[in-house]
């Protein structure tokens, strides 16, 4: 009330002076200027939209039209001068597309290669004149075989076991598990006994850890014979028959099926089909005309389903193709080609013959029957069993593993908790390769590897197709983590005494290692570890017989570590102490990967 009073009556300021009188006329005036103000800008801001609208539409219908003149193109104005037939390839990073479309149907052209690549068909007089095309789909990654079926995995080596030997089995098995309680209990009595009579011994001889063992192997040697008198002949003649039938092929897999437990595919899936050539564009006057079909492109059947009419059975011989392999793939051997069956949801390799490859171009030519998604494959444990292997220390919490197979050598530095390629040999010349210098984690690491046909990685079920060293994988873990923690400042290779050894107990060389460059001529010493027990052997990599005799003035130990204690130097025991757990961890974790110990 005081602010309207003091608005028409006008009020007095501080200092005494009277405020001017804001009169009614010039107050509508004001809200009348500030009306039209806003109006005005309201106005502007309406043009203003307008204007970008129809600069929008006049884009959206400028590009509309550029792209219905490109469909009004089905494949006639993309023609090959020479041949009259159109040719296109579309690529990107991850897949690339071949079209060839057959305008001219001139019989005399059955070659067909895309402009720029040696991938092409040799197609058949009957191709070269009907109104197909030729569609090639190369998709740099595999999305067809995860749809097999689980069943048609490995399962194992199951194969077909008599029912007659099953229950044979099973009834033999229940009374050695009712006999063998208490022969076991009466020989752990007795063992107890000897253990307590050669503990006193040991005191007083002074060498307990020494005598403790052999009681022990002697318990496990007695207890085994008791084991084996427990089987009876039906026992024995129902494993041989498992062995005998562990070498036949399991039942699961099909005539021509592809084993992909030993078979890896690579390079991608090559989609191959061929199309009824849709109707082409007519020129009247002004216009093109064209039919649409709605249906869409149709797959034209070859051969066909009725060959009646025909006179002769080679009318529709194998058609010729020749694809370009992917550059970052590497075939130790010559690729084999699979196709999929649909039906059976699997890779295949009937209906492929006359299969050659050119290893410096890096092309691939065969005959197929039947068009439909193909692949290459190799055999996945190509590089298996491994020659020598060495894991050397670049510094503290770096090394390099070096492993080296028939075919290559693969070196890999591992970082922390990152792992990288180095350098890839083949036949001693140096391969370049795309994942070189790109640092991931191991899990990645390997899958890259794999994905590129370097595989050194053993599955689960790698012993069925590699002849290798068994080694009891208790100790083959603990003596991976021995050498994960020592290897800043040791370096390990690989033994020939490994393989003579038993499958209880590993060796490998050892030498300390405090430098980055490799050390020429090292001084190896052997070890050998059985999981509670590390010992250095007096044997060389040179000697002539195996012995497990221990180094003169050396002693037992329970671990690698507490061994290497005894003539470490102080700088190399101080990288050891100095690595972290994550770098112990990744160094450990590709050796178990590779399982150096039992596949070299």
């Amino acid at each position: 009330m005081i602010f309207m009073l003091s608005l028409f009556f006008g009020t007095t300021n501080k200092s005494g002076r009277k405020k001017k009188k804001v009169t009614k006329a010039e107050r509508l005036k004001q809200l009348q200027e500030e009306e039209e103000r806003r109006q005005k800008e309201e106005e502007e801001a309406r043009v203003k939209y307008e204007k970008e609208e129809m600069e929008r539409l006049e884009l959206e219908r400028i590009e509309k039209e550029k792209w219905n003149q490109l469909e009004s193109k089905q494949a006639s104005t993309l023609a090959d001068l020479d041949s009259g037939n159109m040719e296109k390839v579309i690529q990107d990073e991850n897949v690339t597309l071949y079209v060839w479309a057959n305008l001219k149907k001139n019989p005399r052209y059955k070659s067909v290669r895309f402009s720029e690549t040696q991938t092409g068909f040799e197609i058949p007089r009957i191709l070269a004149t009907s109104d197909i095309a030729l569609r090639l789909l190369h998709t740099h990654y595999d999305h067809v075989t995860p749809l097999r079926p689980i069943s048609t995995s490995f399962q194992g080596h199951t194969t077909r076991i008599p029912q007659f030997v099953k229950d044979e089995v099973k009834s033999v098995e229940a009374a050695i598990s009712k006999e063998l309680p208490e022969e076991s209990k009466q020989l752990e009595n007795e063992s107890n006994s000897v253990h307590e009579e050669e503990e006193t011994k040991c005191e007083e001889q002074g060498d307990i850890e020494v005598q403790t063992s052999f009681v022990q192997e002697e318990s496990d040697a007695t207890k085994c014979e008791l084991e084996m008198k427990l089987l009876s002949e039906t026992v024995l003649s129902a494993q041989l028959l498992l062995i005998e039938n562990a070498t036949e092929k399991p039942t699961f897999f099909e005539d021509n099926e592809v084993d992909l437990c030993q078979f890896t595919t690579l390079g991608g899936v090559y989609h191959l089909d061929i199309l009824e050539l849709p109707p082409q564009y007519k020129p009247m006057k002004s216009w093109m005309i064209v039919e649409i079909l709605k249906e869409g492109l149709q797959k034209y059947i070859y051969p066909p389903e009725t060959t009646e009419d025909v006179e002769t059975e080679n009318a529709f011989p194998p058609i010729e193709v020749t694809l370009e392999v992917q550059e970052n793939v590497i075939f130790f051997e010559d690729p084999m080609v699979a196709r999929w069956d649909a039906e059976g949801k699997h890779w295949q390799t009937d209906g492929i013959s006359n299969v050659s490859y050119k290893s410096e171009e890096r092309l691939i030519t065969f005959s197929l029957e039947t068009f439909g998604p193909i692949t290459l494959i190799q055999d996945t444990h190509v590089n298996m069993p491994f020659q020598s292997w060495e894991l050397r220390p670049l510094g503290v919490n770096k090394v390099l593993l070096t492993v080296t197979t028939v075919f290559t050598e693969v070196q890999i530095q591992i970082k922390e908790d990152l792992c990288m390629l180095a350098s890839i040999k083949l036949s001693d010349k140096k391969h370049s390769s795309t994942l070189e210098g790109k640092w991931m984690t191991p899990i990645s690491f390997i899958f890259a590897l794999k994905e590129t046909g370097l595989n050194i990685f053993p599955s689960g079920h790698s012993h069925f197709y590699v002849i290798i060293n068994y080694k009891d994988p208790l100790v083959e873990l603990k003596a991976y983590r021995q050498l994960a923690l020592l290897s800043s400042a040791f370096a390990f290779g690989w033994s020939k005494w490994n393989a003579v050894c038993t499958s209880k107990k590993v060796i490998v060389k050892l030498s300390e290692h405090l430098t980055e460059e490799p050390i020429q001529n090292p001084n190896w010493t052997l070890l050998m570890f059985s999981g509670n027990r590390a010992q250095r052997l007096k044997i060389n990599e040179n000697s002539e017989t195996f012995s497990e005799a221990l180094k003169e003035e050396t002693e037992f130990h329970s671990t690698l570590y507490h061994m290497v204690k005894d003539f470490a130097s102080k700088e190399a025991m101080e990288k050891i102490r100095s690595s972290n757990c994550q770098f112990i961890d990744s160094v450990c974790y590709m050796l178990l990967s590779t399982r150096l110990l039992s596949y070299s």
